[in-house]
């Protein structure tokens, strides 16, 4: 086993050294990491400026953010641009050593456009039209808007796009799937289709409109589908899903290529919000690479224990670095949250060190640069009780800023002790495992859950928390990644395959892959209908089993699966399976009417290994259970951390995290020397180890 450990580590880097080389175009791996901060030059008297760019460079940032909501002075009148105010700003960030990321301002048109061209405004599923005053009111699917998107963009682009001071740009702000009903939006919609599918016969099939009496003879017959309209046709809504994440994709796309034909040097990101049922998020192919923004205090009750609340989940920012990170191997964070926020339902004070937490944790997943929302605490607007570096009197270190100062002066001593990226130990790239994961099959299952208990992020949670509990490094990716760097692959209810698709999980097993499947996979084709065989049958030459059927239990009233000896409550969905030759029967169920078949079952397939987890429980522990003894049968020896606890390694350095409520004690690997912290971790606690 040996033998297969190391060559699976040594493709792992392999791998993480493909991405390097893009990651190198842009960063500068000695940096280990970037700092800076938003700040709105129109938002405060001019006078200020130099105080305060001046102030940011000496508490330790290294760049800062312009022009993000700034379209309204950046066009004051249609056709007149104005970039005066701009230079000034940008001459003065230059003057204390601060680069500029320049933004696109598309998510806040003027005034001006609103009023002149009404139509380019979203319309929403129940006839509301947005209007001006507030942000993203604008429809992607507007060829109008575009246009006018288009032309303030060239001339941004034309007269920053070969400015040294300027490193990069962000595009819009937390681009999202626009779900517009507008009239720009029908039309888009059909010509998506007519693209799509041909011809309308195709559509009918595609959408199985002989149900119903749903049957269109033209292209022009079909509107965009009320979701709110109960049995509305789910594969109509499948396709419109898929076709508002393309105009939120395009108009990126479409921005990116306008700086691209002036941009020199510069890079080209977003800053999405890790929602990963938007089916945007590596959408974009022209971007050099994507960032997300992360607020992990705002009243939820998601951290651990009474006040965890204070700290936040403790894998919030370890699931958005292990996504993000695999879509081009370079990612930032453009907004982390330096304090109390203004939009949640509760705005608590971080409990302190969370804020330094959060950075580390950001860091600990591979990360270029890290930007904090914002530098100072506006005095008016939407915003005002958002927390900034500084507070209202534009001078006051925050709580966060001085947490922020305090993680920007620890970077700064690690450079001379940093190594390069992938300076990673061999035994945590033998747990290298990728999660397999498209949205199309949330949206699938969203729309038919079958059982009010299911849920897709709760069951991909489960998979989630006990791989980070073995400290493995883990990728969320998506079908385009090659999948043979990888030892063990998860495909979490992965409803939606097709056969090219299921033939290249065999493929991987057969070369020797270990690929865990799980409940609700390949039942249904890319359209979303069944396919015209038994249930479940489309990988049973990969598991061996025979689907015989699967139950739905009522809330409060959950079933039983025994695993080793041990029971596991389920609620939300169960595969009751007749394993073949060769299945070994890891869990059984322990009532109902089918009590003793198979609920998990493993069996080797040419040099490889599949399990099948049929059933969803309701704390995940028995998805632990049957990782444990994978992870052991295949001789992949794994770490055994607290929920709460993480250990990432980069460039030399192995970081563990502490969001759990009570202290932990780390056992340092042999030979390691402290460089941050302590063995002892207190709740917020970081560690930083240097591996000899």
């Amino acid at each position: 086993m040996m033998n297969k450990r190391l060559i699976a580590a040594m493709v792992g880097c392999a791998l993480s050294l493909g991405c390097l080389e893009a990651k190198q175009q842009w960063f500068d791996e000695g940096d280990l990491t970037l700092t800076g901060a938003y700040y709105y030059p129109e938002h405060w008297n001019e006078s200020q400026w130099e105080r305060d760019l001046k102030r940011m460079h000496e508490l330790g940032f290294e760049f800062t953010h312009f022009g993000e909501f700034a379209w309204a002075q950046i066009e004051p009148q249609e056709g007149v641009f104005d970039f005066a105010w701009l230079d000034r700003a940008v001459a003065l960030a230059a003057k204390y050593d601060l680069k500029v990321v320049m933004c696109t301002s598309t998510a806040t048109p003027p005034v001006w456009l609103s009023r002149k061209y009404p139509e380019i405004l979203v319309k929403e599923e129940d006839g509301t039209v947005l209007d001006h005053g507030a942000r993203q009111h604008a429809s992607f699917s507007s060829p109008l808007y575009r246009r006018l998107a288009a032309r303030m963009i060239e001339a941004l682009a034309r007269h920053y796009g070969g400015d040294k001071r300027i490193v990069g740009w962000q595009l819009d702000n937390e681009p999202n799937v626009q779900y517009d009903y507008n009239t720009a939006a029908e039309q888009g919609f059909r010509d998506f289709l007519r693209q799509k599918y041909g011809d309308i016969a195709r559509l009918n099939s595609a959408w199985g409109t002989s149900f119903w009496s749903e049957v269109y003879s033209s292209f022009d017959e079909i509107t965009l589908p009320k979701t709110r309209q109960q049995f509305m046709n789910p594969h109509q809504i499948l396709d419109y899903r898929r076709y508002a994440a393309k105009q939120t994709n395009d108009f990126m796309d479409e921005q990116c290529r306008l700086i691209k034909k002036y941009a020199k040097g510069q890079w080209v990101t977003t800053n999405y919000i890790p929602d990963y049922d938007r089916g945007i998020i590596g959408g974009s192919k022209s971007l050099d690479f994507v960032s997300y923004t992360r607020y992990m205090v705002y009243g939820d009750n998601e951290g651990i224990g009474r006040r965890g609340y204070r700290v936040g989940n403790p894998l919030r920012i370890a699931l958005a670095n292990d996504f993000f990170r695999p879509v081009s191997g370079t990612y930032g964070v453009m907004e982390l949250q330096p304090g109390q926020v203004n939009w949640g339902a509760v705005n608590p004070q971080p409990l302190p060190g969370a804020v330094r937490l959060w950075l580390w944790s950001v860091f600990a997943g591979g990360s270029d640069f890290i930007c904090t929302y914002r530098y100072r605490q506006p005095l008016f607007g939407m915003e005002q009780y958002h927390y900034g570096i500084v507070g209202t009197d534009g001078t006051t270190l925050t709580p966060g800023g001085r947490e922020y100062e305090q993680f920007m002066g620890e970077i700064r001593a690690l450079r001379k002790e940093a190594g390069p990226l992938n300076d990673k130990p061999a035994d945590y790239l033998s747990r290298r495992t990728a999660i397999l994961w498209n949205p199309e099959n949330y949206w699938s299952m969203d729309r038919q859950k079958q059982n009010k208990e299911w849920n897709t992020f709760r069951h991909l949670g489960h998979y989630y928390r006990a791989l980070k509990a073995f400290g493995a490094p883990v990728d969320v990716v998506g079908e385009d990644k090659p999948l043979d760097g990888y030892p063990v692959v998860i495909a979490p209810a992965y409803e939606l395959a097709d056969s090219a698709l299921i033939a290249r999980w065999r493929s991987y097993v057969e070369q020797g892959g270990n690929l865990v499947l799980t409940c609700r996979t390949a039942i249904k084709d890319r359209c979303g209908r069944f396919p015209e065989r038994p249930f479940g049958s489309a990988i049973e030459p990969l598991t061996g089993d025979k689907i015989d059927f699967y139950d739905l239990l009522l809330p409060g009233s959950p079933g039983l699966v025994g695993m080793d000896g041990a029971d596991h409550e389920w609620t939300a969905w169960a595969d009751v399976l007749t394993p073949g030759d060769g299945c070994e029967v890891w869990a059984t169920y322990k009532d109902e009417f089918y009590a003793g078949k198979a609920a998990v079952t493993f069996r080797r397939l040419g040099k490889g290994t599949v399990t099948y987890i049929g059933v969803s429980t309701d704390d995940g522990r028995l998805e632990r259970r049957v990782l444990d003894k994978l992870y052991a049968r295949l001789g992949i020896g794994v770490m055994n951390l607290p929920y709460g606890v993480t250990l990432e390694y980069r460039n030399g350095f192995g970081i563990v995290l502490n969001y759990s409520d009570r202290p932990y004690r780390f056992p340092l690997p042999e030979g390691s020397r402290v460089l941050i912290g302590s063995e002892e971790l207190p709740t917020a606690g970081v560690l930083v180890f240097k591996v000899r």
